[in-house]
């Protein structure tokens, strides 16, 4: 088959993927075969070929927003067929047993491991997926609208759980990319106010156009204060501006896996009147299911520009640039 794999981190600039040929992966005797159809083009997967996150496996091949069709069968596995269609997400296995998996806290397992990480991901023909850890997708989707709701869609439905909004309450998103739009549509379809604080026109044009009550500038105040807020941005530099912005009893919940050095924060200007700051670690595969099942209900939809997998470094450096709004996706074109 044909991949795409990191052949030494660096900025997507200098073309640190490479096109390869290998053998098509032999699933394990709990995991599926996937042929993927689409894959969704994370933020996450520009730090791992970047080299802002660790290398876990050299030469990986990025990618965890995978939707694709079940092409093979560990002899374990009992509750898929050849056939059906499927999802692999960030998260690929956790051991099972520690005091956090048996607590449901499975996304703070000292042993978990990711998709595009740890293992190749969907920026290829094929790739793997531990069964127990695949997703059974609601059918009235297209391959290309699926793929952003498996990475995007979920960590930005924990961000919003964990910003702990109060019914009715008002939501800050600052960043408004892949991940933030479709946060918005399900704060605004569980009645929040949603007031968005990004960069891009075309994004702030996106925000209002999806029922955001305002959309300004990272660096400027909302309306009104927020009961709660997300940050998306990899920005550090706007964790003590979103912490200003939020009202007494607010809480600021930090959706990335990467994020830039936080300046020195005032406690009396940013924490004090018992505002919290919290970080957002991966997902559990309830967030996940329960993510899907509300984005089937609310007709949760993304924005999405397709490229041809072929053309998946090109992806990375647009997603880099901010040259799209919403959510990029690949589609096979190698097959």
């Amino acid at each position: 088959m044909r991949a795409w794999s990191v052949a030494r981190p660096g900025p997507v600039e200098g073309d640190p993927l490479r096109r390869v040929e290998r053998p098509v992966p032999a699933p394990g005797a709990d995991e599926l075969l996937v042929r993927v159809r689409a894959c969704g083009v994370c933020r996450t997967d520009l730090h791992v070929t970047e080299g802002d996150l660790p290398v876990h496996r050299p030469g990986v091949t990025p990618g965890h927003e995978v939707v694709g069709v079940v092409a093979g069968l560990g002899a374990q596995v009992a509750d898929f067929a050849v056939g059906d269609r499927v999802g692999v997400a960030w998260l690929r296995r956790t051991d099972g047993t520690c005091a956090y998996c048996r607590r449901g806290a499975e996304n703070l397992c000292p042993h978990s491991e990711y998709t595009g990480w740890d293992a190749d991901g969907g920026y290829a023909e094929y790739t793997t997926v531990p069964a127990d850890f695949a997703y059974r997708l609601p059918g009235a989707l297209d391959d290309v609208a699926l793929a952003p709701l498996l990475c995007a869609g979920i960590i930005g439905y924990r961000a919003l759980r964990r910003a702990a909004l109060p019914p009715g309450g008002r939501l800050g998103l600052y960043g408004f990319g892949g991940s933030a739009h479709l946060c918005a549509q399900v704060a605004l379809a569980e009645g929040a106010t949603v007031h968005v604080l990004t960069r891009g026109a075309e994004a702030r044009r996106l925000a209002l156009e999806l029922g955001a009550a305002s959309a300004r500038d990272a660096s400027e105040a909302p309306p009104e204060p927020l009961d709660g807020a997300v940050l998306f941005a990899p920005v550090g530099d706007l964790v003590p501006v979103a912490l200003r912005a939020l009202d007494r009893g607010g809480v600021l919940a930090v959706a990335g896996i990467h994020l830039s050095d936080v300046p020195t924060l005032n406690y009396e200007r940013e924490l004090f009147y018992e505002r919290e700051l919290r970080s957002v670690t991966s997902n559990t595969r309830a967030d996940g299911r329960e993510f899907l099942a509300l984005a089937e209900r609310h007709h949760v939809h993304a924005t999405t520009h397709a490229y041809p997998l072929s053309e998946a470094p090109q992806a990375l450096r647009d997603l880099k640039a901010g040259r799209f709004d919403g959510a990029a996706v690949l589609v096979n074109d190698l097959s």
